[in-house]
């Protein structure tokens, strides 16, 4: 939430924008092998529910060597290709390449990527992932912390999944494909 002190006249009220939306869709994920149908999925998702933001949240090579432990090609030509698709798209503002990752150029764990993304743009916040992505975040001690404030939309289905994904599956679904 917004920490700053602001002052406003007795009776004010905001106007809120109706194209603006509420709260943010992470898409989390190295973007190595995500295609640009999958990239259009999730901004028609986005735009279906209304979200005020589609962030598209590349991870850093070395974060996804510790989560996954497989070659990942450079953290630049991912970013490049994220960058090309967003400016093929017609000057959709409601799309951002977030690359606090690439500046810290160094293993970022999820739970200081989630605090960053919460701090920044607008909740409520979807995270927006893989089977083997929510797998993982789901291993990890702080998920039981974070699946109470953020909720999942996983690609598909996961075929075996995490204990922790089976305890709160009311927090999480599966996008439908449409």
């Amino acid at each position: 939430m917004d920490q700053r002190i602001r002052k406003v006249p007795f009776g004010h009220a905001d106007e809120l924008d109706a194209r603006s939306g509420k709260g943010t869709l992470v898409y989390y994920d190295t973007f190595q092998d995500v295609s640009e149908e999958q990239l259009d999925r999730a901004a028609a998702l986005a735009a279906e529910r209304g979200f005020a933001k589609l962030v598209l949240y590349p991870l850093h090579e070395e974060t996804a060597r510790r989560m996954w432990k497989r070659p990942i090609e450079p953290y630049y030509k991912r970013e490049k290709s994220l960058f090309d698709w967003r400016r093929e798209r017609e000057n959709d503002e409601t799309i951002t390449v977030e690359n606090w990752e690439g500046k810290r150029k160094k293993y970022t764990p999820i739970e200081a990527a989630l605090r960053h993304l919460a701090d920044v743009y607008p909740r409520p916040m979807f995270l927006y992932v893989s089977p083997d992505t929510a797998n993982a975040f789901a291993s990890f001690h702080s998920f039981e912390e974070w699946i109470g404030r953020i909720r999942l939309i996983i690609t598909e289905s996961p075929p075996d999944a995490h204990p922790n994904l089976t305890k709160y599956r009311h927090r999480w679904e599966v996008q439908e494909n449409s």
